[in-house]
């Protein structure tokens, strides 16, 4: 290995590894790359790579539609679950129904890097589909907690095994998809969010007409578990581990689907964990600004999940409309983001950041309106209107996935990349639910002027991602043409470079995805 020096003004003068030696270790090779050099030079038709495509779509995106479906509303099942009695059942009082939104992020947290690693050195698919199964078992079982130590527990595990989710399903859109056709099937299972809220609002519609048998808050938590156990057990079954090893796909379309994802430039999986590349992680700036827009990003996220009945119940609405009140939140957040995402397939080359950019805007003026318009009734469907805005967010937080997905390199730094980022979820995500202060219900000002905040502070660095990645491809532009570097000969090399597990720091063939 040899050591660049320090990073002073040049943002790629990174300590890196040279990208190839005259003779790569196999810990360098990608996992599909036998299948990628027995084919390589081989003609493809394009309506052949058309026909693959639909393939993996058809048996890849049912998949990761349904495990996010289901883990939004596992997650947020004490927000249905908070007007039926769920702090009585289960004896909670002040803070604690705050900390139980918390606690369920420090789990999450935690399991971060455990999780990335394990997802590098272990068959992804299964990984994942194991994960479900686990947490629908720990969800099923919260009907029997019946103090604030025992929910906290059952939250915290909850957010352990529910912290797979989100990175493996990042990692799996760089396994399966070339960078342009990322964004439209990230926002397709991204837009369950949005699916979820509705159903969400209708089942908890629905158990509040329930008037026998147990309390009805428990209902909520036996359905879902019961719906995730059984989609654990699908996921174990369909869900492919490698596009070169998918039993779905015959020989000639497993090396169609590794062609067609080598030319991203990152290759399609390496399981060997890089030293080099988890420390150049942590001098890279898209770390640290992805990090700062993830805690910006998530504050405002509790009240658009584990507080939303709370705080419709504010607003003066009855139990049973803080339930079909969210489904019109629900509805914008999914039309966004299926919006968003056929934008940036449509215009792939400099869409993603202006997206989220208008995105981010419309989240500004929704909160901006939760913090100005007066606490009184007679502006409560103001207010509301003002709550729906805020669901744009999740168009701008899922974009920023894309930029691990298509503009970080190398497996080991991709998912420490996505690992920080993740942990920036889980410290926005943590502060959100204490912003709502017990002493200031029914207006939780606080909680409204700390949305407002991390929806500005999330503008501002969206600005500064976007003129680092510009800056790095116009210098790489520059120093290309001064190469007289033919656009085939770099193209060829740095699809080699991918294949060897080269990050796009070292691999100056790269180019960012704005």
């Amino acid at each position: 290995m040899t050591t660049k020096g320090p990073l002073g003004n040049d943002p790629e003068a990174i300590h890196y590894s040279p990208p190839i030696s005259a003779a790569a270790s196999s810990a360098d090779l990608d996992d599909s790359y036998d299948v990628y050099k027995r084919n390589e030079g081989v003609e493809i038709d394009p309506e052949e790579a058309k026909r693959v495509l639909r393939k993996i779509d058809m048996r890849i995106v049912p998949v990761l539609f349904v495990t996010y479906l289901l883990q939004y509303l596992d997650k947020n099942g004490i927000n249905y679950a908070s007007v039926y009695g769920l702090q009585t059942g289960t004896n909670l009082h002040g803070q604690d129904y705050s900390w139980l939104g918390s606690i369920f992020y420090f789990g999450y947290l935690i399991a971060q890097y455990p999780a990335g690693y394990l997802m590098q050195r272990l068959p992804i698919a299964k990984f994942l589909g194991f994960s479900t199964l686990g947490w629908g078992i720990i969800l099923i079982t919260t009907p029997a907690c019946t103090s604030f130590a025992g929910i906290a527990v059952n939250r915290f595990l909850l957010g352990v095994l529910e912290a797979t989710v989100n990175p493996g399903f990042v990692l799996i859109m760089s396994m399966w998809y070339t960078s342009a056709e990322q964004p439209l099937r990230l926002e397709a299972y991204y837009c369950t969010n949005g699916i979820a809220t509705m159903f969400g609002g209708l089942i908890g519609y629905a158990v509040g007409h329930i008037t026998t048998g147990l309390a009805r808050w428990k209902y909520v938590f036996l359905i879902f578990g019961a719906c995730s156990i059984a989609w654990g057990v699908v996921s174990l079954l369909i869900l492919p581990d490698l596009p070169s090893t998918a039993a779905f796909l015959t020989e000639r379309e497993r090396a169609v689907a590794v062609d067609r994802v080598a030319a991203n430039r990152q290759g399609v999986k390496n399981h060997h964990f890089k030293k080099y590349q988890a420390w150049q992680t942590a001098q890279d700036p898209k770390t640290w600004i992805l990090f700062v827009m993830a805690v910006a990003a998530q504050v405002p996220n509790s009240a658009l999940t584990s507080f939303t009945s709370l705080i419709l119940a504010s607003f003066g609405f009855p139990p049973l409309g803080t339930q079909y009140l969210q489904i019109p939140g629900g509805a914008v957040q999914f039309g966004s983001l299926l919006l968003g995402g056929y934008l940036c397939t449509r215009y792939p080359s400099h869409s993603r950041c202006p997206t989220m950019l208008a995105a981010n805007s419309v989240c500004v003026l929704g909160a901006g309106l939760l913090v100005a318009l007066p606490a009184t009734h007679a502006w409560r469907w103001a207010r509301l209107v003002a709550l729906w805005l805020c669901y744009f967010q999740g168009l701008g937080f899922s974009l920023a996935l894309t930029v691990v997905s298509g503009n970080v390199a190398g497996w080991t730094k991709k998912w420490v990349t996505g690992a920080v980022l993740f942990a920036g979820y889980c410290v926005g995500n943590a502060v959100g639910p204490l912003t709502f202060r017990d002493a200031e219900t029914p207006r939780y000002r606080s909680a409204y002027v700390a949305m407002l905040v991390g929806y500005c502070v999330k503008l501002v660095m969206v600005v500064v991602l976007y003129g680092y990645m510009y800056s790095v491809n116009k210098k790489r532009d520059r120093e290309s043409a001064r190469g007289e570097r033919l656009a085939g000969e770099e193209e060829k090399e740095a699809i080699e470079l991918g294949m060897h597990d080269v990050t796009e720091i070292d691999n100056k063939g790269f180019r960012y995805i704005l």
